[in-house]
Parts: structure tokens; sequence; C-alpha cells
């Protein structure tokens, strides 16, 4: 009789347990927040899509009712989608022993307006990408070097995950030109997926 009762309990307590795990488990999904490093190259684009397949998926249903139900649910239930571009910042340069390039002041700011609108429409492209998959999303730029600026946004923003796009470079070309996802790679402090060009 007492085997029948400690077994019984240790039934109640696997069981109690397991609820726990899943309710960690949504709390988890809700929370979490994945953001997506986007430039002008096909691989962050690869790595948004990546992410759209594999992190946020809607579940297949077989009404418009259950489509909207699942909608919104999956809108409360998977958390956000940060999408960051980081603009170059254009530097002036001028070489006082040579022939040296100045840029005036209208030139300058005739650069500043074509990056500004350059970033609008790639973000504009990310985040139509996002809206025809119903996942609820966000756009940041920051300016800078963007191997610096994106894990310092990774820091202020404490991400779930942090993904970038690969351009698939040589060896030697990473050693001369530096890879973004390199960088990130080793200085980043959350979790970091770099998404592979397709072949």
């Amino acid at each position: 009789m007492e085997t029948t009762c400690r077994s019984e309990g240790d039934a109640a307590n696997q069981e109690r347990m397991k609820q726990q795990q899943q309710a960690m488990v949504e709390v988890e999904k809700k929370q979490m927040k994945v953001m997506v490093a986007i430039d002008e190259s096909e691989g962050s684009f690869h790595a948004l899509q990546w992410v759209l397949d594999h992190l946020f998926f809607l579940p297949s249903s077989s009404s418009a009712g259950e489509a909207a139900e699942a909608e919104s649910t999956q809108n409360h239930e998977q958390g956000m989608l940060i999408l960051l571009h980081v603009q170059r910042l254009f530097v002036n340069y001028y070489v006082p022993a040579g022939p040296g390039i100045y840029v005036t002041p209208v030139v300058l700011d005739s650069v500043k307006k074509s990056q500004e609108q350059n970033s609008a429409e790639l973000l504009a492209r990310a985040l139509k990408l996002c809206k025809e998959r119903q996942v609820k999303a966000e756009a940041m730029i920051v300016d800078g070097e963007p191997k610096e600026m994106i894990c310092q946004a990774a820091e202020q923003i404490r991400p779930t995950l942090l993904v970038v796009g690969s351009r698939g470079l040589g060896m030697i070309k990473r050693a001369f030109l530096g890879s973004v996802s390199d960088y990130c790679a080793h200085h980043a402090k959350w979790p970091i997926l770099i998404v592979k060009p397709p072949k």
C-alpha cells in the first residue's frame, strides 16, 4: 500500500513538472525577440526569409475564421521580429599633404538623403515580407560601422536570437574585406545564427 501511494505521488510530481516546463516554453515563446540585420545584399534577405520560414510560421488552418484566430494567437505568442539596418557614415576625407578630396556641404546633404532613402526602401521591402507572413516587426536604422553597430544594438535590445546573413565570401576575401558575420560571431554577447546563402 505504501508503494502505491509513492508511485501515485511520483506520477503527480512528474505531471506537475511537465506542466511547469510547458508553461516555461509558452512564456519563452511570448517573449521571443529575434533581431535580423538587413543590408543591400540578398544574403540578408535570405536570412530574413529563413527566420520567417523556421521561427515565425503560421499553422495551417481550414477556414478563414481559424486563420484570423491563428493570426492573432501567433502575433501574441511568437514574439517580435526586429529588423536592423546600419547606415555607413559618410566621411569627408581631406589630406593636407597631397591632393585631398573635399566634399561640399551640399553634396554631403545629398549623399545623406540618398542613404536615408535607400535605408527606407530596404526596410520597407523587409517589412512587407513580414506583413505578408503576418509577423509583428519593428524596423531600426542606426549609423556607424555595421559590424560594431549590430553588436551594440544587440547589447541594448537583448534579443533572444541575433540573425545575420553571410555573403559566402572565401577565406581570402574575408581576410581582406572583413566579414560582418565573423565579427558578430566573435563579439556579440547574445546567441547568434549565421544563415549562409543558398547554393
